[in-house]
């Protein structure tokens, strides 16, 4: 059956999230720094490396307890911290290239989706990215009221767009929210290596991706392949 529809998460393969992680590089530690704990540069990156390899639901707060040694007064009042000043660093940048191609995918007859763990404010992101009104569902986890991996949020768009899951290709950064649950419901997947998520690692063979990318024109020549 060929696919109709292209479904995708936002973080990863349409905003790259560098700014985004130099903040939390740089604000995380501090938080944690600010509940009396020394934190190393290493301690830091093996906590990341241990939150991914360990499929973290939310890799943030692994982090923290990780760093705060289970302390949970100090994990907590540390997230409070962090969250608080992440939402003041309001970050989003195009990945080179995708606008090009989101539009090009458009124009040749695909619906266009957006399965994204993501809040309210998806709207004024996308307007950021130069994104606003290339998709045909444009809304996120907080106004669909599903979170991945919950095959729900999947489902909810699959049905805005008209679509049912054999028609649809879910491009993602992550095994466990994009893949896996995407795979489940027999959609093809393709995997957009990037950013911390990128040395996650398949399981098993049935967490594998139809195709793994690296770049957009990677990514336009899977979407070729696998929208047969």
């Amino acid at each position: 059956m060929p696919i109709t529809t292209l479904l995708f998460d936002v973080g990863g393969p349409l905003d790259t999230e560098e700014a985004f992680e130099r903040a939390v590089d740089r604000l995380l530690p501090q938080a944690v720094r600010r509940q009396g704990i020394d934190v190393t540069s290493a301690d830091y990156d093996e906590a990341c490396a241990r939150a991914v390899e360990s499929f973290a639901p939310n890799l943030y707060q692994a982090v923290i307890w990780r760093l705060c040694n289970g302390d949970v007064f100090a994990a907590h009042r540390a997230w409070t911290l962090f969250s608080a000043e992440m939402a003041r660093n309001d970050l989003a940048e195009a990945r080179p290239g995708m606008i090009e191609l989101l539009a090009a995918l458009r124009a040749s007859g695909f619906s266009l989706g957006i399965v994204a763990n993501q809040p309210l404010t998806l709207a004024a992101k996308l307007e950021r990215l130069g994104m606003a009104g290339l998709f045909d569902s444009a809304d996120g986890s907080a106004q669909l009221g599903f979170h991945k991996p919950d095959p729900r949020l999947f489902l909810t768009v699959c049905a805005r767009l008209g679509a049912v899951p054999a028609d649809c290709l879910m491009v993602g950064d992550r095994i466990d929210n994009d893949i896996v649950p995407a795979r489940l419901l027999g959609m093809r997947t393709v995997r957009f290596r990037a950013g911390r998520h990128a040395a996650q690692a398949p399981r098993s063979w049935t967490e594998l991706p139809d195709a793994d990318v690296a770049t957009v024109d990677e990514l336009a020549a899977a979407i070729d392949r696998l929208a047969l």
